[in-house]
């Protein structure tokens, strides 16, 4: 997420003012929110562009890995295909750990925005459903791929013996 572009169409928005009488004055959205929330919207399909396109790789690459050590032949083999889903199963968690950085950079450029336009209401509710309910939150299938990569490690490991 571009969380520096965000950064600076918040500054572009003109802070809540007040009346004589010490009210907010009602605001309706001006160009610079508008501005904003499309360059959101944006952010967040990029985001989600590039998630999908990586899990749809990890779901591929799994069921490789699945079909490989099925067929495994001998030691040097079995320890090659350790270390390729060691290496396939790390990629996974940093996707992961992309997930959660993307949803921190997003509630913190929330709150910033709320902080400059006091208007955190409309724009919580406008967005964070739609958040909630993009690929990049929604983690259930990548974590299932990792632990299926565990699972295979777990059977091509040798027994331990007390």
């Amino acid at each position: 997420m571009s969380y520096k572009a965000l950064k600076r169409e918040v500054k572009l928005i003109n802070p809540i003012r007040f009346n004589s009488n010490g009210k907010k004055r009602s605001r309706s959205w001006p160009t610079e929110e508008m501005g904003f929330a499309l360059l959101l919207a944006r952010e967040l399909d990029k985001i989600n562009t590039f998630y999908i396109d990586k899990e749809e790789d990890y779901i591929i690459g799994f069921r490789e890995l699945e079909i490989r050590a099925e067929n495994v032949n001998g030691n040097e083999e079995m320890l090659e295909l350790q270390k390729e889903i060691l290496g396939f199963h790390s990629e996974m968690v940093m996707l992961l750990h992309y997930s959660v950085i993307n949803f921190a950079g997003l509630m913190k450029i929330v709150k910033k925005h709320k902080k400059r336009t006091d208007a955190y209401t409309s724009v919580y509710s406008f967005y964070m459903p739609r958040v909630l309910q993009q690929p990049f939150f929604s983690t259930d299938l990548l974590y299932n791929l990792i632990r299926g990569c565990e699972e295979i490690l777990d059977r091509l490991s040798p027994p331990s013996h007390p």
